[in-house]
């Protein structure tokens, strides 16, 4: 099993990495958010998940543990492939994710592209007991209430989940908990 990489970025896609490991180029696929992000020749360091078919191996590639942990959550829901769960990834922050499933918010997953009210209801389902309060994951995620209002304001103002996503990430870290101010910022953000 392969569960991490390091490496120099060679070739960087809408939602693939190759990374130069010694003299050997790895495909890794990657959230979105993560392959905007990266740049040739960046070096990079991702927390990676093998998944073997009978058609191909393929390696999925994170930034954090918590995000490849989510990936393999994801995966152990009935109807969730690895493209589907890596689409949710893009879309949905694992602190949005731990959000939606203690406020038990399945239109969040419904949000993203391919993913049906019926698959959304079955993630949130799964995920019930697994990363909500009194989850094994919840120590490691820290996501406050008011980046979920700023989820929600920015979509009921017409922009996609991906686009409110990335504007949330855009944030300071040292940025107001007000959600009138977060708004305000990743408003600007998304001007640009």
């Amino acid at each position: 099993m392969i569960v991490h990489l390091q490496g120099e970025v060679v070739r960087s896609d809408r939602d693939s990495l190759v990374i130069q490991v010694g003299s050997i180029g790895v495909k890794a696929f990657v959230p979105v958010t993560t392959a905007r992000q990266t740049r040739v020749g960046d070096a990079v360091f991702l927390h990676t998940h093998l998944v073997v078919r009978e058609d191909g191996w393929s390696l999925y590639g994170f930034e954090t543990e918590m995000e490849r942990d989510f990936f393999i959550l994801l995966l152990g829901v009935n109807g969730v492939g690895p493209r589907m769960a890596l689409s949710i990834l893009s879309t949905l922050s694992v602190e949005n994710i731990r959000q939606a499933v203690f406020n038990e918010q399945a239109e969040l997953f419904a949000r993203v592209p391919g993913v049906g009210k019926r698959t959304a209801q079955k993630i949130l389902l799964h995920l019930q007991g697994k990363v909500g309060e009194g989850g094994p994951l919840q120590q490691a995620i820290s996501l406050m209430d008011v980046d979920l209002q700023v989820l929600e304001a920015l979509t009921a103002l017409g922009y996609s989940v991906v686009e409110a996503q990335s504007a949330i990430q855009s944030l300071p870290r040292d940025a107001s908990e007000d959600v009138e101010e977060r708004l305000r910022l990743a408003l600007q953000f998304l001007s640009k």
